[in-house]
């Protein structure tokens, strides 16, 4: 819309280790996949080391998970004035629409992030402009307010009705796609900020495999298929022990922190939960699946020390006590 009315336009990503809406080929991909259709620049902001700082305390608070949806805002918009310095650029654009996010999009939090991010009057909204104050752009006549949006709410159709238009029809995640709004993984993140100092390779083991919380200092990770055991392994540490059963198919799994060899013999036990079990494994009908027994090979990473440990499979009950 904006390159419609004949201002040039350069483009800025942020990110951040917990977007949804961009697959396996990253968030950058598809920035760069979209600006190169409208062959504009793009500029790219790894900001990932300074959210994890505003995750740990939002001065404006959490969504309904532990999405810092208002601090977010701010800490982006403040990136993409310091590229507005930087480059000349005179205001800013953002796809924002008033009342889509209940958090960071009604019209007190919109004057929030442009008052916090010291972008007060130079932030213009295509979508919502005509039900929002001018701007100083189309105060000064650099645009056309009579050619933007009115567009507010919940509802995708507009935008999606917009798209076809302009002829865009493959975009990611028009309903948005955050792991921080996602109830499971915001409580694995609030675990690990309890316990230990949050590194990027702790946030991307949250994304993969079930999380047990065994001891205050030590925390298993259980693959629950072929992709998500090769994920962990990729991001296991040298501190890190890795488990695996022998003879039986089973899963990977990484322990991180402090193990001693009561904690070990727990981890174990939680893998041959997860096994397959021994072939001659029988059912009876009076008192139900007779345990497992499962042969466990556990690896320190730094030392490439082996121990093997034979366990029973740990119950069900025991089992949730220890799941984060």
């Amino acid at each position: 819309m904006v390159l419609d009315q004949g201002i040039e336009v350069e483009a800025v990503n942020c990110l951040t280790p917990f977007c949804l809406c961009s697959g396996k080929k990253g968030c950058g991909h598809e920035a760069k996949r979209a600006t190169d259709r409208f062959g504009v620049k793009l500029k790219i902001f790894n900001i990932s080391t300074e959210y994890i700082e505003v995750i740990k305390g939002p001065r404006y608070g959490y969504g309904k998970n532990l999405n810092p949806c208002i601090d977010c805002r701010i800490l982006m918009h403040r990136k993409a004035k310091e590229y507005m310095r930087n480059t000349g650029a005179s205001f800013v654009i953002t796809g924002e629409v008033l009342g889509q996010r209940p958090m960071s999009q009604h019209r007190a939090a919109l004057k929030t992030i442009e008052r916090e991010s010291g972008l007060e009057g130079l932030i213009l909204r295509p979508l919502s402009a005509r039900l929002l104050p001018p701007s100083i752009p189309e105060k000064e006549g650099w645009i056309d307010r009579e050619r933007l949006l009115e567009i507010s709410g919940r509802s995708r159709r507009p935008q999606m009705a917009l798209a076809a238009r302009y002829r865009i029809v493959d975009y990611p995640c028009p309903a948005g796609g955050c792991l921080l709004t996602d109830p499971g993984f915001a409580r694995r993140m609030k675990d690990l900020m309890a316990h230990c100092e949050i590194t990027l390779n702790d946030i991307q083991l949250l994304k993969s495999g079930r999380h047990f919380r065994l001891r205050n200092q030590a925390k298993l990770v259980v693959g629950r298929n072929k992709e998500e055991n090769e994920a962990l392994l990729r991001l296991a540490k040298r501190d890190d022990i890795c488990l695996r059963p022998v003879d039986v198919k089973g899963p990977i799994g990484v322990g991180r922190g402090y193990f001693d060899q009561t904690t070990i013999t727990l981890a174990s036990q939680i893998i041959a939960r997860y096994s397959d079990g021994l072939p001659d494994d029988k059912v009876s009908p009076v008192k139900g699946p007779v345990p497992k027994g499962v042969r466990i090979a556990i690896e320190d990473l730094a030392s490439r020390k082996k121990d093997l440990i034979f366990v029973k499979g740990i119950s069900n009950s025991q089992l949730e006590a220890f799941r984060i």
